[in-house]
């Protein structure tokens, strides 16, 4: 299961077809020009997803081009509010790292240091510390910083909130996904994205619950969400705090 922007849709009886797979292509909805990614491979859901790079439309094999399409039209109201919110959030610069700026880090503005070394990165109190030489990737270097902050962090959080389930914590695995904040396979274990160390705690904290509620009901549906409620009772605050400020996160 997923946490993103997206729109499950439902399974179609319909024969299988030889859609396109993997192009752009181009629907008018609800008046407007969308250009989609569609995805097409067994197993997948019909959906659509939509996030700064625009919409990805995923399908089984069997569905026509025209029933995908049919139904990318009757969710277009959804479609064109979210492709506008994304569209008047201020655009994301990618940043370079120097001495002295400052990055977002669990809710704390935190201090990075730039200083000559042998390409190693640690944490010194509440700041990043970069020991690089003159050639050194600082982005790379400051990336693997935030990551292993953000695996120590998420590993406590998963441990707390699998306790409370009565649960041993699952295996945690980081994803740089642009369009998942987090997955659950009761395989595999749970993937976070590493990003949301660029937000404060209880953002990762509703995405961690959200997960670990997958491993008792693998759907959305009330019991679920009873779940969700019971590890993170201020669910609903956290999840409009992780929409409106996901558009903050530095792109590194």
């Amino acid at each position: 299961m997923s946490l993103f922007e997206q729109l499950p849709l439902f399974r179609s009886a319909a024969p299988p077809s030889s859609t396109p797979v993997g192009r752009m292509r181009h629907l008018l909805v609800g008046g407007h020009l969308v250009a989609y990614q569609l995805r097409q491979a067994a197993g997948r859901r019909l959906a659509i997803t939509i996030d700064e790079s625009g919409v990805r439309v995923g399908a089984p094999p069997r569905l026509t081009l025209g029933e995908i399409e049919t139904f990318v039209r009757g969710h277009g109201e959804w479609v064109v509010r979210k492709l506008d919110e994304f569209a008047s959030r201020p655009a994301r610069r990618h940043l370079s790292i120097r001495n002295g700026m400052r990055l977002p880090v669990l809710g704390e503005d935190v201090e990075v240091r730039v200083v000559a070394g042998g390409n190693r990165v640690l944490w010194q109190g509440d700041a990043l510390v970069i020991a690089a030489r003159a050639d050194a990737d600082l982005e790379a270097l400051a990336r693997r910083g935030l990551q292993r902050k953000a695996l120590d962090h998420f590993a406590l959080r998963l441990g707390h909130y699998a306790a409370r389930m009565g649960r041993d914590a699952p295996p945690l695995r980081l994803s740089s996904a642009r369009t998942r904040w987090g997955s659950c396979s009761t395989k595999s274990g749970i993937r976070l994205n590493w990003r949301l160390v660029h937000l404060p705690p209880r953002c990762a904290d509703y995405v961690v619950a959200h997960e670990l509620a997958h491993l008792v009901e693998m759907n959305h549906g009330r019991r679920f969400w009873d779940v969700v409620a019971g590890l993170c009772p201020d669910w609903r605050e956290a999840r409009a705090e992780l929409k409106h400020r996901a558009g903050e996160i530095p792109l590194l």
